[in-house]
């Protein structure tokens, strides 16, 4: 549907050289509110999929669906950079692998993998961003983190490349797959593109371009759309002002949580079970 409405879903397809937080200020202008948030941003470099909540929106950030994250990455082999990626400086060079030596290495960065995040990242070290310390020459103390990846699908390979659509979960670093990848082949890599196209129900085929969004011209979505598949239960106009009054309400379908709607389909609020009963996480008032 257009925009008539501030509390939307917002699907934008990121293009190179844009910041997310340039796509959220565009996405302010597009929309006239400042309310904007995001549900994972991208690196400039990157591409893709930009799952934005608008007004009220905002509030249901934290019941996005956030998994399963599907990217397309073109992997580079024989140089490895301090970024991990293809704007980084070059610290090491190594001969290329095999088709078959990169072949064999997928299994073992396929599944739970304790992962090294790479020192140009948004983790935080002794209380400031990691890039932030490594910017400054230094090192950053990073740690590994528990992630998962669910499955590599390669799309092309070449002496010197792969590109691959990775499955995986949230918290992974592509780049550092990437990485990770070139020294288990005994070789170098950096991860040259990437392209973010699915985040949980979410396809960047159905995503706004750049150009759209600059516009105005732009295809939004209801708000409960944004939950994904939690289940669904439509209150009558009692239930919606009993809700709307911090009351609990009866629960009619099951799970640990649902979108609750009034007769009109919209969204009043998301209901956190107990017993029998709704109680509500979040309230969307009326405005």
């Amino acid at each position: 549907m257009r925009a008539t409405s501030t509390d939307v879903l917002l699907l934008v397809d990121k293009p190179a050289g844009l910041s997310s937080h340039d796509v959220v200020a565009l996405a302010r202008r597009a929309l006239g509110t400042r309310k904007v948030g995001h549900g994972g941003t991208l690196d400039p470099f990157a591409t893709g999929l930009l799952v934005l909540l608008a007004g009220r929106g905002t509030r249901l950030l934290q019941f996005v669906p956030s998994e399963p994250k599907v990217y397309e990455a073109t992997i580079a082999f024989g140089t490895e950079t301090d970024t991990d990626d293809g704007t980084g400086v070059v610290v090491r060079e190594a001969p290329l692998p095999s088709a078959l030596d990169v072949l064999g290495a997928i299994p073992a960065l396929t599944g739970d993998l304790d992962q090294l995040p790479p020192a140009y990242s948004a983790k935080h070290v002794g209380g400031e961003r990691a890039y932030a310390v490594a910017r400054r020459g230094e090192r950053p103390a990073l740690v590994t983190s528990r992630v998962h990846v669910g499955e590599w699908n390669v799309l092309e390979q070449t002496p010197g490349s792969l590109r691959a659509r990775i499955t995986c979960g949230t918290g992974t670093y592509i780049r550092s797959l990437a990485r990770d990848l070139g020294r288990a082949t005994g070789s170098a890599a950096h991860l040259a593109a990437l392209r973010r196209v699915q985040v949980g129900p979410f396809d960047v085929r159905d995503a706004n371009g750049i150009e759209a969004l600059r516009s105005g011209e732009i295809t939004v979505r209801e708000l409960h759309e944004a939950l994904g598949d939690l289940p669904r239960q439509v209150l009558d106009d009692d239930a919606v002002r009993r809700v709307r009054q911090g009351l609990m309400i009866p629960a009619s379908v099951a799970g640990a949580r649902a979108a609750l709607l009034d007769a009109h389909g919209d969204l009043v609020g998301v209901g956190a079970r107990s017993g029998d009963s709704w109680h509500a996480d979040v309230v969307l008032a009326t405005t």
